[in-house]
């Protein structure tokens, strides 16, 4: 996959901006912003570059046959919201945040406006997400005016997540998104 990555950075005039922190092993990366389809093939192909071990989520019912194995190789991995006997049926904030509990390696992508269209305020999860589990929020970007992809600030929840979700707005307000009318004002 990583030659694969180089090859398409290589074909489109794509560079790499920044490092993954050292030592980071588990983190909520934020990709921004996100305006297009292409945004997960030029996002994985940073990652796979700069030796990220990104994964994202996805519900389990799509992970079954050659799609499902496609988006594993991803780095997709499913959740199960499923109820547990005499228990409610869990939030993927939840199960995200479990799945970062339980492991000693992760780092899950979100996309924190949800969509690919504007949006006037994010979802919230990413932070709820990383503060539930005790890890930071890593910023991933994807800047098309510049062909830059790369890693941009890191903050570790406070509490104060307006503040905080206003700083990384900040910055993503610095990228240039495929679409920049659909990005973050």
């Amino acid at each position: 996959m990583k030659l694969l990555a180089r090859f398409i950075f290589w074909i489109s005039g794509w560079k790499i901006s920044g490092q993954w922190p050292v030592g980071l092993k588990k983190a909520v990366l934020i990709a921004i912003p996100h305006t297009s389809n292409w945004d997960l093939l030029y996002a994985r192909a940073a990652f796979y570059l700069m030796g990220v071990p990104v994964r994202f989520t996805i519900k389990k019912e799509v992970m079954v046959g050659p799609l499902g194995w496609l988006i594993k190789a991803l780095g997709g991995i499913s959740i199960d919201r499923n109820r547990m006997p005499g228990r409610r049926k869990q939030t993927y904030t939840e199960a995200m945040i479990q799945m970062l509990k339980d492991r000693d390696e992760l780092v899950i992508m979100v996309t924190p406006e949800g969509t690919r269209k504007y949006v006037p305020r994010w979802k919230s999860g990413f932070y709820h997400i990383a503060q539930g589990a005790g890890v930071p929020v890593v910023v991933g970007f994807l800047d098309y005016k510049r062909k830059l992809a790369g890693i941009g600030p890191v903050i570790v929840p406070n509490g104060n997540m307006n503040e905080q979700i206003e700083e990384l707005k900040a910055f993503g307000r610095t990228i240039t998104g495929k679409y920049p009318d659909q990005g973050i004002r």
